[in-house]
C-alpha cells in the first residue's frame, strides 16, 4: 500500500468498500475512462494530466513504485478521491460528483476489511442485506461467489478461522457478490507469502475470465502484473511511461525506466551510426531495424534481457548473432539457472541467466576472470532513447529482481 499524500492512511469501511448502487451495478459496459485527470494534494501533483482507456472486460493492471501516483488513480475511479481537474468516465457516464457507494464498482484491499463476529457467508452477503434484497437471492448469489472462490465448505465459518489467502477470497467473494461493472483491487496479494501469492495470481485470473468484468488491479509487483493481466499501465511520477500487453511492455519496454523496472535489463550504451545499425561499447556495428527510428550519431541504450544472452569462450562464440566481448566477474547459484555478471566495458556490466540443464554444464561453465564473448539474436534487442541513467536502476536490483522466491 503506497503511503501520504499518494494514498489516505485509512480503508473506508466494509460496506463502503463491498456496496455499489443497486440499480447500477451488473448491467452494461465496464469500460473506465480517464481524460485529462489531474490529482494534487497542495503544491504535490501525484497524477499529471492522465488518458487512459480501459475496455470493457479487461484485466487492466496499474504497475509502478511506490509514490508514482497508480493507488491515487484507482482510488478516483472508486470515488474515494476527486480529481482536481478531468474527469472519469464510467460505462460512458462522467461518476464526478457520485459518493463510491453510488458508483457501479467494488474495492478489494491489502486489509481484507471482514467483520470478525459474521460467518464467511455473512460477511459476503452483508452489502446485499443492506440493499434489501430478498433472503433467497442473497443465499443464492452468496453461495455461488462462496462456489467461484472454493470456500462454499467453509460459509458456516468466522474470518478467524482462516488463513491469509482464504480471508482475501472472502474480500472477492464479497465484492463479486455485488455484480460491480468494475472490480478494483488495491495491492490485494500484498500481505501474503510469495507461494500463496503465486497461487492466488492463478485462480484471481481465472476468476476474471470467469465473471467477464472489469477488473482494474494496482501492484508494486511486475510477476503479477505480467501473470495476470491483458494490459499494464507502467507508472512514474505520476505518469503513464507505457501501456501495453506484458509481452510488449518485457520485450520493447518504451523507456530506460520500464526497461529498469520490468524484470532485470541489461542497457548497453549505444550510438547510431546508420539507419540500420548501431555500435555497442566501442565495437563492431550491429545491425538492427530499431535504429532506423533514431538519427545517424544519436546516442540509445540497446536493452537485452538477461535469459536471452548466450556465453562462451571467444573460439566458440557464434560467428553471424551480434554480440560483445567481456570478462567474468561473478557466478551466483541460483537452483535453476545461475546468475553471471559479466564487464563489457567500463561501467558497463551485464547480467547473463544461464540455466541449469545439468550439473555437468554448470560446471564446465567460464570462471571468475575468463574473457568470454556474450552473443544474442538480433530480434531479442531493442533499442530505448538515452535518458536518466538513475531511472534504469529505479527498481530492485537484478539479484532482488531474480532471486525472490529462490530460498
Amino acid at each position: 500500500m503506497e503511503g501520504s499524500p499518494d494514498q489516505p492512511p485509512t480503508d473506508p469501511e466494509p460496506d463502503q468498500a463491498g456496496e455499489p448502487a443497486a440499480s447500477a451495478a451488473g448491467s452494461g459496459s465496464g469500460g473506465v475512462t480517464l481524460e485529462g485527470v489531474t490529482k494534487q494534494f497542495g503544491d504535490f501533483t501525484a497524477v499529471h494530466d492522465m488518458d487512459l482507456d480501459i475496455a470493457d472486460g479487461e484485466f487492466f493492471t496499474m504497475l509502478g513504485p511506490s509514490g508514482c501516483g497508480k493507488t491515487t488513480t484507482l482510488r478516483m475511479i472508486a470515488g474515494f478521491e476527486q480529481p482536481t481537474t478531468g474527469k472519469v468516465l464510467i460505462d460512458g457516464s462522467d461518476v464526478a460528483g457520485l459518493p463510491a457507494y453510488k458508483r457501479p464498482t467494488n474495492t478489494v484491499f491489502q486489509s481484507y476489511a471482514l467483520f470478525p463476529h459474521m460467518t464467511l457467508e455473512e460477511n459476503v452477503g452483508f452489502g446485499l442485506k443492506r440493499q434489501k434484497v430478498p433472503k433467497a437471492e442473497i443465499k443464492e448469489r452468496v453461495g455461488r461467489e462462496l462456489e467461484r472462490v472454493g470456500l462454499s465448505r467453509e460459509a458456516k465459518r468466522k474470518p478467524n478461522q482462516l488463513s491469509g489467502g482464504q480471508q482475501q477470497r472472502v474480500a472477492l467473494a464479497r465484492a463479486l457478490v455485488n455484480l460491480p461493472k468494475v472490480l478494483l483491487l488495491d495491492e490485494p496479494l500484498g500481505a501474503l507469502d510469495l507461494k500463496l501469492r503465486k497461487g492466488l495470481q492463478v485462480q484471481l485470473k481465472q476468476i476474471q475470465r470467469d465473471v467477464g468484468i472489469t477488473f482494474v488491479y494496482v501492484t508494486h509487483d511486475q510477476e503479477e502484473a505480467l501473470t495476470m493481466s491483458d494490459r499494464i499501465a507502467v507508472m512514474n511520477e505520476g505518469k503513464i511511461e507505457q501501456c501495453a500487453d506484458p509481452e510488449t511492455v518485457y520485450d520493447r519496454p518504451s523507456s530506460t525506466f520500464v526497461a529498469g523496472f520490468i524484470g532485470v535489463s541489461n542497457l548497453m550504451p549505444a550510438v547510431v551510426r546508420g539507419p540500420g545499425e548501431i555500435e555497442i561499447a566501442d565495437g563492431p556495428a550491429v545491425p538492427t531495424e530499431d535504429a532506423k527510428q533514431f538519427t545517424t550519431g544519436e546516442k540509445c541504450f540497446a536493452v537485452v534481457r538477461p535469459e536471452k544472452l548466450t556465453v562462451s569462450l571467444p573460439g566458440n562464440a557464434p560467428g553471424d548473432q551480434p554480440g560483445v566481448d567481456g570478462i567474468v566477474e561473478s557466478s551466483l547459484y541460483l537452483g535453476t539457472s545461475t546468475q553471471m555478471a559479466i564487464k563489457v566495458a567500463d561501467d558497463v556490466n551485464m547480467t547473463v541467466l544461464v540455466p541449469n540443464a545439468s550439473e555437468d554444464a554448470r560446471q564446465h561453465l567460464p570462471g571468475g576472470g575468463a574473457k568470454v564473448r556474450l552473443n544474442w539474436l538480433s530480434e531479442h534487442m531493442h533499442l530505448v532513447a538515452e535518458s536518466d541513467p538513475e531511472e534504469a536502476t529505479s527498481g530492485p536490483t537484478p539479484t532482488d529482481q531474480i532471486t525472490e522466491g529462490v530460498n
